[in-house]
Parts: C-alpha cells; structure tokens; sequence
C-alpha cells in the first residue's frame, strides 16, 4: 500500500464503508451471484489489514442490512454463511492474532439464527481486550431501525421529554461508545446512503468509488484516505472559505 502523500496526523478517527457490489462483480465474472459474497469477503479482510496498516483505530462495515432479508432465500442463506463461517471462524483468529477487536450492531431478532448469534458473541468475548483497532459489523442493521430502538429504549426509561437531547440519543443507540465515521466509502458507483448510520454521520466526508466491493483494496482505501485528507472539514463553521458564513456544512 502506498502511503506517499497521507499525513499520518491527519488519518481519519473512524471509517465506514458500504460495501456494494458484490452481485454485480459475479455477473461480470459469469458466476452465481454468491460467488460474489465469498469474493466480497476476501476484500474485507483486506480493507481491514490496511486499516490497521493505515493506524486507523475504528473500521466499520455494512455487511447485512435489514432490507436484505428480501432477496432470494438461498442468496441470504449463503450470505449469513459467509459472515458466520468465514468471518466468525477463520478470520475471527487471524483478526485476534492482529489485536483487532470485532464488535456487531443491528438487531438481534427472531430473523437472525441462534447459532449466529453464538458466533458473535464469542469473536467478540474472544477480542474483547484487543486494543490496535475496532472492526465493527453492522449485521442486520439499518439506520432508521437504529433511531426507532433508541426512541423505544429512551420512551421505556420514562425519561421526559424536556430532559432528551442529542446526548440522550446518543446513549440509546447501538453502540454509543462508537464514534461517528470522519469517512464513508461506498463501493460500486452507487451514491446513496442506504440507510447506514443515519444519526451517526451527520458531519462525515463521503467518497464514493466506481469499484466493485471485491475488488476493493486498501490501496483503494489509501485513495479515499488521501481524497479526505484533501478536503477542508468545517462542522457548518465558515474554515478558511471566504462568504461561506451562514451557509450550512
């Protein structure tokens, strides 16, 4: 991975990716549709190891969502299989190995098999003092599904409403000591959010690339590194732009 040109004390906090694409890199390819998952798993592990090379102390992905429990039945089968079987066993003792800790959010319902949810829980008992990066996994996971839970969890505490601010939302949401991304990918052309961390990224730089999430590499992921490190991030402040007072982003 060529790092020429990244400042190392401008390296983003937090990056988050969508990871789109993996459909259409099998068609390409004249493969089944899930052989694009498995190829799509490949290139996670990759992204991650350049993460951790980058010093990037939290990666976070969109693996499941809670829309695509609508596709094919035999497609989502063997997309729980790759998280499961290849993330959650062979990768989960590599990514041990590295000091990676690997935490979930999403909904843990009825939808999600119950030996799933074994496989989540022990990677994340097993790397839970791990300390050279957070790789979370948003599996069955959507952002507005995230903001009606913590509205439910805030209704539920009794809390008044006079008493709720951001910070209450904060505290409601999946994983509030998660901090919100700097960056956002998203593979394949595509320029939509898709319902991903829809409170959290209020203020994230957004790159979108024409790669196909298995082709995706970190030299790709240093190349949105450097598009954020060239832009000029004003949380709504004026920064160095003249005229810009007033003018929201």
């Amino acid at each position: 991975m060529d790092l020429d040109g990244l400042d190392p004390n401008r390296m983003p906090r937090h990056v988050a990716c969508v990871m789109d694409g993996n459909g259409r890199w099998a068609v390409k390819q004249g493969l089944p549709r899930t052989e694009g998952h498995r190829a799509g798993e490949e290139a996670l592990f990759d992204a991650t190891c350049g993460a951790l090379d980058l010093g990037i102390p939290y990666f976070t992905v969109y693996a499941f969502s809670t829309e695509n429990w609508r596709r094919p039945h035999e497609e989502v089968r063997f997309l729980i299989n790759v998280i499961a079987d290849r993330l959650l066993t062979r990768r989960r003792d590599q990514l041990h190995a590295m000091g990676v800790r690997i935490r979930f959010i999403g909904r843990r319902d009825w939808r999600v098999p119950r030996w799933v949810v074994r496989r989540m829980d022990e990677a994340m008992e097993l790397t839970r003092k791990n300390t050279a990066m957070t790789l979370t996994v948003a599996f069955n996971y959507g952002g507005r599904a995230e903001m009606v839970d913590a509205v439910k969890a805030i209704v539920g505490s009794g809390l008044p409403a006079s008493k709720i601010d951001e910070r209450t939302v904060r505290r409601n949401l999946y994983d509030p000591s998660l901090p919100d991304p700097d960056l956002v990918i998203r593979t394949s052309g595509e320029y939509r959010i898709s319902n991903f961390l829809l409170w959290e990224l209020a203020y994230s730089e957004l790159v979108f690339t024409d790669v196909l999430w298995p082709d995706f590499r970190r030299e790709h992921l240093a190349e949105a590194v450097a598009e954020y490190q060239a832009r000029d991030r004003r949380y709504g402040n004026a920064g160095s732009h003249r005229g810009d007072e007033g003018i929201p982003g």
